[in-house]
């Protein structure tokens, strides 16, 4: 600041400390300004606050509780009318969302989930009766599987691979010595590039009204649903799918019902129909999209050991598919997922 400048200010302050004080009252050439709080049956005067030395305001006749009585008792029918156009609003919205199948519940609900599906507290086993808890889970979730259930026997008929037309049988293959060394057979075709003729080995091993092999019969599904040596059939691979899930958790079911918490023989082939039951939901692959389904079967494979499901319902809780997000819940499936040695770079959060 400049010396000129300087003195500028000194006197600026000299004079303001010397100039006389302001009289208390205002003038009354001053606007004045009410403050009004109004609802639409009733409004009332705000008073801003006040200081010593200022002039005594008066009340005004707004404020006076007779007149916000008056006030209410005017705009009575005009609020009822107003109410009752809200309720008619609210109905027609909620007669419209219904129409639209647009209602909170609904989107939390799946047609290929069980309704009467059991809710275990746990959502990440961690004992041996939450294993079996999930374990019933699955077979329940399995057996309910509305896909293409009750229309099989048409896409069978479509591109079965030779499948007769007529009821599958009830017999379930799981592990026996010769369709096991078919199954190895058949892998080491599809290892080498064979695809076509181990693509056939898994169709007859599959047939459900011939060998009925669980195991096959997901790996048939395979075979379809990503036109392995075959022509892409997704909606039969979901069949296919949807057989072994089946047929593995009547096995299963039968070794719970004898006291097996740990699983029975089928318990994989459960675990990897579930899983990729889940892909197709998920994707799209030979059903329609279904979020909350996916998120369903991701998280009862995850719970019956498999590691890439653990990942897969982690992502499910982390972005909201299917289900709420949760970061609390996908960060318990990815620290499982990383304790069985599958680790993703990234996820360590």
């Amino acid at each position: 600041m400049s010396l000129k400048n300087l003195l500028k200010k000194k006197d600026k302050i000299k004079d303001e400390g010397t100039a006389p004080a302001p009289s208390p009252t205002q003038s009354p050439t001053v606007p004045e300004f009410t403050f009004m709080r109004t609802t639409t049956t009733t409004q009332e005067e705000i008073a801003p606050p006040t200081f010593p030395g200022d002039a005594p305001r008066p009340q005004s006749p707004e404020a006076h509780p007779d007149h916000k009585r008056l006030s209410s008792r005017f705009r009575r029918h005009s609020n009822a009318a107003q109410h009752q156009s809200v309720d008619e609003g609210k109905k027609n919205d909620r007669r419209l969302s219904e129409r639209l199948h647009l209602s909170r519940d609904r989107s939390s609900s799946s047609v290929n989930v069980p309704e009467d599906l059991p809710s275990i507290e746990n959502t990440v086993a961690k004992t041996v009766d939450d294993e079996a808890s999930w374990e019933k889970r699955a077979t329940l979730l399995a057996k309910g599987n509305s896909v293409s259930r009750h229309s099989s026997e048409a896409a069978l008929a479509e591109g079965g691979g030779g499948v007769p037309r007529g009821k599958r049988s009830r017999s379930v293959s799981v592990s026996d010595a010769g369709g096991d060394v078919n199954i190895q057979e058949a892998i080491r075709l599809h290892e080498a590039g064979e695809y076509d003729q181990s693509t056939v080995m898994f169709g007859k091993l599959a047939d459900p009204k011939g060998a009925n092999n669980a195991l096959s019969q997901v790996l048939y599904g395979l075979a379809l649903r990503h036109a392995w040596g075959c022509t892409k059939n997704e909606e039969l691979a979901v069949t296919y799918l949807s057989y072994a899930a089946s047929n593995s958790a009547d096995v299963e079911s039968l070794a719970l019902a004898a006291g097996m918490k740990k699983g029975g023989a089928a318990k994989g082939e459960l675990t990897l129909a579930i899983f990729e039951l889940g892909n197709c939901f998920r994707n799209g692959w030979g059903a329609k999209k279904d979020p909350v389904a996916a998120k369903q079967y991701y998280e009862t494979a995850a719970n019956l050991g498999d590691t890439d499901a653990m990942n897969e319902v982690a992502w499910c809780y982390l972005e909201g598919f299917g289900c709420r997000k949760d970061k609390f819940k996908a960060a318990q499936f990815l620290r499982l997922a990383e304790s069985k040695g599958s680790k993703i770079v990234g996820n360590t959060w």
